[in-house]
């Protein structure tokens, strides 16, 4: 029989429109049986499959027939496949402008295999929509989605491209969201995981409460990163700096540590545009995303390097992180260690497999404090870009933390979130992030970006809310800026520094989640109870009867909820 789930992934019990919370830390579990359907199906109809195969069909050629586990669960097998499609299908209708969150679990008779969902829209167009490892001998969860572009009939399929597989499949669910109830779910969760109550108690000297106390509170430090991206054209503007200074406490040198700008003749080292970038950023207070050691694409090496023999380039890239990671030890929050090794491999191909392990364990022997990253594009942002889905991102991750010399690392999960035109696939993202969550990593994404169509805000800003909301994510670096410094895909400011409309919703952001202000009254019992962002608050109580004025800092993090502050005034 199937698993009832303990706690939902996403629980919304009677009403779609109800709020929910969800734990992803299962997401890349793989049970023994699996559990029920999420939202009981959504729009699928018989998905835990109690009424055999009614409602479903098969797909293209072979078979699809009823299993039934030792504890009486029952589940669909499509065998004797002969396309990567073939199998199981039930059609559904998408509505226009809907977020569609799909989920299902899976197996396969032996081995693994990849097994993708995909939406057949309107009888043509192939959607790949979420995609997960599944295994022989317990179910994995296959989650995704979708953001449907227009109204159409779509049969929801199930790819996988080694035909001589039985692909096993059950608790399928389809579930509709409008936009309104997917912010709505944002701000649930971003109450639940980004704040927390306060109460505050006033009294006087004797302990009587005291009543109409006016407690005002200002935020005046966040603890979630939402910073930007710099390049060297901070050095020539003082508008530029001023712009920057005033708005951002976290950044990434966009180009200005990577091996192509401080070496590009051979053996002529020359750090002094990243010095003098680091030099700014001390005396303003803002921290630094080392980025990067090395970069896996052959496209973006130095002109020099590309032509080196192996035993060449082994010595070059040693002389190379001897240089730049002893050089920055403890004054970055992160390293980049080997930039999009999925998507690309010029050292390994050079250096042999296991290239980019060994660079890892010798960044960490250098400098031991920082979290190392891995760092891809389109592992959120593009479910087709199959090497680097979330699961393949878990793999790389696991076989790198398993390599000799490794253990102890602080390591981290980097999700560029370089989204293209059109509609971002939040579904998919939020799926994504679940997945790669379940590592109990920290997960930044590095290098946010939205592709410069008419609706350019607002998809920032729903990009950068999903961000913010998932539990997962410790911060936000957006690869933008203004014009003047060459920032156009994503400009926030135009070459005046006034702000674009991207820039509006930045600030938006910036006020709404690191610049809190509140003003409550205590009531009979001198208390007040406020929802505060985690951070550091100036906190006032004012009582105007007395003149009395208390004025203290607080922390408000997530361990404190809940707590009880005690303040007493003059009577």
């Amino acid at each position: 029989m199937k698993l009832s789930p303990a706690v939902c992934f996403f629980m919304l019990l009677f009403h779609r429109t109800q709020a929910f919370s969800y734990d992803y830390s299962a997401t890349s579990k793989c049970l023994t049986e699996p559990q029920r359907a999420q939202y009981r199906g959504g729009t699928i109809k018989n998905p835990d499959f109690d009424h055999g195969i009614d409602g479903w069909t098969v797909f293209g050629h072979g078979s699809i027939i009823e299993g039934t586990s030792k504890d009486g669960n029952k589940y669909i097998i499509a065998k004797d496949r002969t396309q990567p499609l073939d199998g199981l299908s039930q059609m559904v209708q998408f509505e226009q402008r809907q977020i569609y969150s799909f989920s299902a679990w899976v197996q396969v008779n032996e081995g693994s295999e990849d097994v993708s969902v995909v939406f057949r829209i309107d009888g043509k167009d192939l959607i790949r929509a979420g995609k997960v490892i599944a295994r022989n001998g317990c179910w994995s969860f296959l989650k995704g989605g979708v953001t449907a572009n227009y109204s159409s009939p779509v049969d929801v399929l199930f790819e996988s491209k080694n035909m001589r597989t039985e692909v096993w499949i059950d608790s399928v669910s389809l579930q509709a969201f409008t936009k309104e109830q997917w912010k709505s779910h944002q701000e649930t969760i971003i109450a639940k995981e980004r704040k927390s109550k306060v109460r505050i108690e006033v009294n006087y000297a004797n302990g009587t409460a005291v009543e109409g106390a006016i407690v005002a509170t200002k935020q005046t430090k966040s603890d979630f990163p939402l910073g930007c991206a710099m390049n060297h054209h901070i050095l020539e503007s003082t508008d530029y700096q001023n712009w920057f200074a005033s708005r951002f406490k976290y950044t990434t040198f966009t180009n200005e540590m990577k091996w192509y700008s401080t070496e590009i003749i051979q053996g002529q080292e020359n750090y002094t545009v990243a010095d003098s970038m680091l030099k700014f950023c001390k005396e303003k207070g803002i921290f630094i995303r080392g980025h990067n050691v090395f970069w896996d694409d052959p496209k973006y090496q130095p002109k020099w390097v590309v032509n080196l023999s192996s035993d060449e380039l082994r010595t070059a890239a040693a002389k190379r992180i001897n240089s730049v990671v002893p050089r920055y030890k403890g004054q970055l929050i992160a390293w980049d260690v080997v930039n999009e090794n999925l998507h690309f491999s010029f050292f390994e191909d050079k250096l042999g497999r296991n290239a980019s392990f060994e660079f890892y364990v010798r960044a960490y022997q250098l400098d031991p404090s920082t979290v190392m990253f891995m760092n891809e594009y389109n592992t959120i942002e593009y479910c087709g870009d199959e090497k680097v889905s979330p699961a393949n991102y878990i793999k790389k991750l696991e076989d790198m933390l398993s390599y000799p010399g490794i253990q102890g690392i602080s390591a981290g999960i980097g999700l560029q979130g370089h989204f293209g035109l059109g509609q971002p696939n939040l579904a998919y993202m939020r799926s994504s992030i679940d997945y790669l969550g379940s590592a109990g990593l920290p997960i930044w994404l590095t290098e946010v970006s939205v592709a410069n169509d008419p609706d350019q805000a607002q998809h920032l800003e729903e990009v950068l809310r999903e961000g913010y909301s998932h539990p997962a994510v410790k911060g936000i670096i957006m690869f933008m800026g203004p014009a003047m410094a060459g920032f156009n895909e994503t400009p926030l400011a135009h070459n005046n520094f006034s702000n674009t409309p991207a820039g509006d919703i930045v600030d938006k952001l910036l006020h709404e989640w690191n610049s809190q202000t509140t003003k409550t009254e205590t009531d009979a019992k001198g208390l007040s109870e406020i929802l505060l962002n985690h951070g550091e608050h100036s906190i006032t109580v004012e009582h105007r009867l007395t003149n009395s004025l208390k004025t203290f800092s607080y922390n408000v993090t997530k361990r404190a909820r809940g707590a009880t502050l005690h303040v007493q005034v003059n009577g």
